[in-house]
């Protein structure tokens, strides 16, 4: 699903990613600024069949997915859900096969990617690092102004993972225009206690 979207220099453009094994890996690009949210596409891309060959060409078919939204919709960087908890070795190794392939089209684009864990992502979204699915999904719906909530549920995910990104990179960005400020205040408060007195 696509929407238009126009970008001005306060508005983060982030490419959400919910990177899974055997399951689908959910997309989202949404875009913002910390206030304000549009969702610009979403969707997920399952693997064809659970075989070796099969899992290489799945790892073919993210790395390219990935390339064609970071060309399509130019972002300002990649956010993906982390999950490494309580994962056999040969699930974990999987994984970061798939969280490899993302990394590599990122860097021929030369972005960063931010990896941020389940409750970090409902924290942001939500308030409440313990939420569950529905919770996420209702703020899902009313932060992008969608009428019902993204299917598949890999996409739903996607969108959640961008938008903390963009909550999270707001907050940053107004703590350190915060301490820029005190910081400029003091140089000035500094430079005025040193005008000495007239005789």
């Amino acid at each position: 699903m696509k929407t238009p979207g126009i970008r001005s220099a306060r508005i983060f453009r982030v490419l959400g990613l919910d990177p899974a094994v055997a399951g689908a890996t959910g997309y989202g690009v949404v875009e913002g600024d910390g206030r304000s949210f549009r969702m610009l596409r979403y969707g997920a891309v399952r693997p064809a069949a659970n075989s070796r060959s099969a899992a290489s060409a799945h790892l073919c078919r993210v790395h390219a997915l990935v390339k064609e939204l970071i060309e399509e919709f130019a972002p300002t960087g990649i956010a993906m859900e982390s999950v490494f908890t309580a994962l056999n070795r040969g699930t974990a190794l999987r994984l970061a096969e798939m969280r490899g392939v993302v990394l590599l089209a990122a860097a021929q684009n030369g972005l960063e990617v931010y990896s941020y864990s389940p409750r970090e992502i409902k924290c942001s979204v939500t308030g409440y690092g313990n939420a569950g699915k529905e919770q996420v999904q209702h703020m899902i719906r009313a932060l992008l102004h969608l009428p019902e909530t993204p299917e598949p549920p890999d996409a739903a995910d996607a969108l959640a993972v961008a938008l903390c990104h963009i909550l999270v990179a707001q907050a940053q960005r107004q703590m350190a225009g915060g301490f820029a400020r005190g910081a400029a205040g003091a140089r000035h408060r500094e430079a005025g206690s040193r005008i000495p007195f007239s005789t």
